[in-house]
């Protein structure tokens, strides 16, 4: 007998990240995580499938702790991953009992002995036997690729040396410790301070394990890629003077023993250029970015520039208005990678990218044609890594829907010219939900468009069951960004709110990301009326279609979301209730402040900083309408959250609360900006029972005052 989502089927949730298919595409080896039994953080494993779904997938490493990044060597016959497994042994066996996954927790895995950093690469034989760890730098290990020889791997940690310093014998006397900052952008939400953990380069030898650091400095190296010869490496850096004053990503080269390092990606001002790939030749350099055109509304395009200096390149898919490195919203998983996959021949480039709602493959070729839309459904492809398969490529990918939990899946693209009539339909390989999930009833989204000042806006509606003849209470949910989207994606959220018996409709207004990009930059210098009309317009069209209680409204969202939810109840009294989630209220301070404080979001979202034009901020800040805000009010925050400070939770809540008006501080201790996707699970299982029960009391029960603590 089936029964409705409950915010505890968190705990059971299994999901499959990071899917790479063996070199010659027969297999596909991923990342299963879950939660730890405590329920206080996660543990990830690496599992092994068939890519033709012959047999059920099987465990290839215990994960007790954290088992991610599987990279298969160019032969097939090993796997290089991420393992802290290290600092579980160096413990005595406590990874049956993973630490906490906070900034504290992650901090005391790391041991002190000569083990080094807790996170290091291990080799794994595919067919049969034990792994081994192969580094033991300092520091943890971020990121590694294989070179295509198999003799030798690219890492990326922030360690400066390769051996451990030795403790001293005597204790050491306290010494100073206040953090002397130069420079903006020395934070990072989720990691902390950065400001002096530049991460570099490093080769190491695969059968030696000797390790040679090949990049320095103050930047930040990341994302390598080897040439097809492995004679250079291609990488991303902020490699600029003023590196802190602006957003600047560029794609350069070095030498893989080391030497000068090269900019690839040409150009002046602030741009955005990452995940390098390499031509099967070596003659291009694919990459995703832009030059900031249209400011923070600008289209992140598939690039292709020459493995020269300083190179203007091609811009492939701009002009199809493409959003390849779009946020698809989903408190089930995070945003992954949008992958770029090179044919066999060179002459074109396989991705994803959104389109109404929905994550696809795409094709572009070099010769400039318009991007070939690849497979079609209303479902999430996303992830997507490939190998050559024939003339064609076999990619792996993560695939779901809107009432679908991940799974990993196979697509088989055949080269141009070769493909079957009809869209490629993905076949999943392994399912990773448990058992526990098969009786769970979900409801399916129902697609709605509607039209606001020229514009078509997509949205989606869950529909909860009528009770005596009238419609069930509904709750808009706003998605963050702003520049992100909802989709054919699972929300749980959603789910739980259906089950509470409210109505749940979400959309994607202007400034969402999936529908070019002149509707991506329409709300620059327009946080909220715009916005606000478009989802307001979806209402008033449920409404219309007797579909919702007009009387019986909440809303919500989170990050923006949590803004746009604000500045609604500043400039209406229709909703009932309203829970504003990790938001910004002050729009000086939030620009001013946290991991993006500085002259650059504020200028490429309102045209100028705040000490340029504070009026402007002024106007455009929630909390100048405090005082019409009389919608019961739920500000839920985490005190870690380094995107949006928490003092943007406290000016609103001080603020309603000196006005007398019905308002609650939910603080969330230990989580950052990424709490509903990535927090530990019995916080993320709070939280959606505290926006359910704070809709419940006003929406359901009708009641009015706080509820019961």
């Amino acid at each position: 007998m089936s029964r409705s989502a409950r915010p505890d089927d968190l705990t059971t949730l299994r999901v499959p990240l990071d899917p790479r298919p063996s070199p010659d595409g027969r297999r596909i080896c991923f990342v299963r995580k879950e939660p730890n039994p405590d329920l206080d953080g996660y543990r990830s494993s690496l599992w092994l499938v068939d890519a033709e779904g012959d047999a059920p997938a099987r465990q290839l490493t215990l994960g007790r702790r954290r088992d991610t990044s599987p990279r298969w060597s160019p032969d097939g016959r090993t796997i290089a991953f991420l393992s802290d497994r290290a600092a579980v042994l160096a413990k005595g066996g406590a990874g049956d009992r993973p630490t906490r996954e906070t900034e504290a927790g992650r901090a005391a895995s790391a041991t002190d002995d000569d083990d080094g950093g807790a996170v290091q690469v291990w080799l794994l034989p595919v067919d049969g036997g034990e792994a081994t760890q192969l580094t033991r730098l300092p520091e943890d290990v971020d990121d590694l690729a294989w070179s295509p020889d198999g003799q030798r791997l690219c890492l990326v940690s922030t360690a400066t040396t390769a051996e451990r310093r030795a403790k001293p014998r005597t204790p050491e006397k306290p010494r100073r410790d206040a953090r002397l900052i130069d420079r903006l952008q020395y934070q990072l939400n989720g990691a902390g301070f950065i400001h002096d953990k530049a991460a570099h380069l490093w080769v190491v030898e695969v059968g030696s394990g000797v390790a040679q650091r090949i990049t320095s400095g103050e930047w930040h190296d990341e994302q390598p890629a080897w040439s097809p010869d492995g004679a250079r490496i291609a990488f991303v850096s902020d490699r600029h003077p003023a590196r802190d004053l602006g957003w600047r990503s560029d794609v350069y080269l070095v030498d893989a023993s080391g030497g000068p390092v090269t900019r690839v990606t040409g150009g002046r001002g602030d741009r955005t250029f990452q995940h390098p790939a390499w031509a099967p030749d070596g003659s291009s350099i694919a990459a995703i970015g832009h030059r900031f055109p249209r400011d923070n509304g600008s289209v992140a395009s598939v690039w292709v520039f020459p493995p020269e200096s300083g190179q203007d390149g091609t811009d492939l898919t701009r002009a199809s208005g493409l959003e390849v490195e779009a946020g698809l919203n989903s408190d089930l998983v995070g945003v992954p990678s949008p992958g770029l996959t090179w044919g066999p021949d060179g002459s074109w480039i396989v991705f994803g990218a959104p389109i109404d709602g929905s994550c696809e493959l795409w094709r572009v070729r070099l010769s400039g044609d318009a991007p070939e839309r690849l497979t079609e459904g209303r479902h999430a492809i996303t992830a997507p890594h490939g190998v050559p398969h024939g003339r064609g490529l076999r990619l792996a990918v993560v695939l779901g829907d809107g009432t679908t939990p991940w799974s990993v899946a196979c697509v088989d693209v055949p080269a141009p010219g070769r493909r079957a009539s009809g869209p490629l339909v993905p076949s999943v390989c392994a399912s990773v939900v448990p058992d526990a999930w098969s009786d769970i009833a979900l409801v399916a989204p129902v697609e709605r468009w509607h039209e606001v000042d020229g514009r078509r806006i997509q949205g989606w509606f869950l529909g909860a069951p009528r009770r005596d003849g009238r419609p069930a209470p509904v709750v808009v949910e706003i998605h963050g960004g702003p520049a992100t989207l909802y989709g054919w994606a699972l929300m749980w959220e959603w789910q739980c709110l259906v089950a509470a018996g409210i109505s749940v409709y979400a959309c994607n207004p202007r400034g969402s990301q999936g529908y070019g990009e002149d509707f991506c930059a329409a709300n620059i210098g327009d946080w909220g009326p715009g916005p606000m009309a478009d989802v307001m317009g979806g209402v008033d069209a449920l409404i219309a279609d007797g579909l919702v209680d007009a009387d019986r409204m909440g809303v919500t969202g989170g990050s923006y979301g949590g803004y746009l939810t604000a500045w609604i109840i500043g400039h209406t009294d229709r909703f009932r209730a309203a829970v504003s989630c990790r938001g910004v209220y002050d729009l000086t301070s939030q620009m001013l402040s946290g991991d993006i404080g500085g002259p650059t979001f504020g200028r490429y979202e309102f045209g100028v900083n705040p000490w340029q034009d504070p009026e402007l901020y002024l106007r455009h800040s929630p909390l100048t309408y405090a005082d019409r805000m009389r919608t019961p009010l739920l500000i839920q925050h985490s005190e870690r959250d380094l995107r949006c400070p928490i003092t943007q939770a406290e000016e609103l809540f001080s603020t309603l609360r000196s006005l007398r008006r019905e308002v609650r501080l939910m603080r969330v201790p230990g989580e950052s900006h990424e709490l509903t996707r990535s927090g530990a699970p019995y916080r993320r299982v709070e939280n959606l029972e505290r926006i359910r029960d704070w809709f419940v009391h006003y929406l359901v029960e009708g009641r009015t005052g706080l509820p019961r603590v």
